[in-house]
């Protein structure tokens, strides 16, 4: 044999310096749950070693990302239920607690880049993406107020805005608005295929956010669909989208990759919770290597084209790859 491929396996020296695909803290944004009191640091029931902070718990939680090379947070908040209406209220408060945590992370952490969650469900009394009228979700009712929402989080100092609720148009209501009020340099990074996945449980569970009836299947993609992913992408860069991103992540790495060859944008990448949990059962069972499995699903979803990975995972794979 003259071509023997395992030459360039025979070690780590060798298989380092032909490694095509490498994790670094670069390709993070990291998720955080914010909930409102004092010295509230909640773990998620099925979400193990996940939590929820308090403003004042948060901080410290900055210091430590960004003592770690994490770059980019991606704010959510779980919304108490006497806030919660069809409307979407609480979500332009301008002292609501999305607002107030945009601040205390920009206190902290002024270089630290934010990203903010840009959906109606942690607000909703009926746990759904948009207004609710006889059953049905209002498209263009929800997109007026999710872009007054995008411009709340603008004006209390997010870098970028990430519309999660799948409605039409969005996109471009958002940006005009933003534009139409100066904030030029406010970035949007839209989920632009994200799937009517089955993954999502822990992270309703997080935010107290699953639909009061129903499902989501009226707005979220069909996971049967691979061309669509396409056309929902191509729309929102049109719209004025900076960042696409897809989501879950293991299930839909084809997606991703689809993307990835379409589109001269940043293509993001959400692991979601469910894809946490299963990892986090299987470990406690001692059925899988937690840290292996970890950096094993990362390489993978960044070898499929990802540019950057939220994933509840950060902080772990940061510190093995270190």
């Amino acid at each position: 044999m003259l071509r023997r491929n395992r030459r360039l396996r025979t070690n780590e020296s060798i298989r380092s310096l032909v490694r095509e695909t490498f994790i670094s803290p670069n390709d993070f944004l990291v998720p955080l749950f914010v909930v409102e009191g004092k010295q509230v640091k909640e773990e998620i029931a099925s979400m193990p070693g996940y939590y929820r902070y308090s403003l004042d718990l948060l901080k410290q939680e900055i210091k430590e990302l960004w003592s770690l090379g994490l770059k980019s947070v991606l704010l959510f908040v779980k919304v108490p239920d006497k806030l919660k209406d069809n409307a979407g209220t609480e979500a332009i408060n301008p002292e609501g607690l999305m607002q107030r945590a945009i601040k205390t992370v920009k206190d902290v952490a002024p270089e630290l880049l934010v990203m903010t969650d840009v959906a109606l469900d942690p607000y909703s009394s009926y746990g759904h993406d948009g207004i609710v009228n006889d059953g049905k979700i209002l498209n263009d009712d929800t997109t007026a107020i999710l872009a007054e929402m995008a411009l709340s989080h603008a004006q209390a100092g997010a870098d970028f805005v990430a519309p999660s609720d799948m409605m039409d148009g969005r996109i471009f209501e958002m940006r005009t608005l933003l534009e139409d009020e100066g904030y030029h340099d406010t970035g949007i990074m839209s989920y632009s295929a994200k799937y009517a996945s089955a993954f999502y449980g822990p992270f309703r569970d997080a935010l107290d956010s699953a639909p009061g009836f129903g499902d989501k299947k009226t707005y979220q993609m069909d996971p049967a669909n691979r061309d669509e992913a396409i056309k929902e992408t191509l729309m929102d860069i049109e719209e004025g989208a900076d960042i696409v991103m897809v989501k879950p992540g293991l299930c839909y790495l084809d997606i991703v990759r689809d993307i990835k060859n379409t589109v001269n944008v940043p293509v993001a990448v959400y692991q979601v919770s469910g894809e946490y949990a299963m990892i986090k059962a299987a470990a406690e069972k001692g059925w899988l290597d937690h840290d292996a499995v970890i950096l094993e699903q990362l390489t993978a979803i960044k070898r499929a084209g990802a540019n950057m990975i939220a994933s509840y995972f950060a902080k772990d794979a940061v510190k093995l790859i270190s």
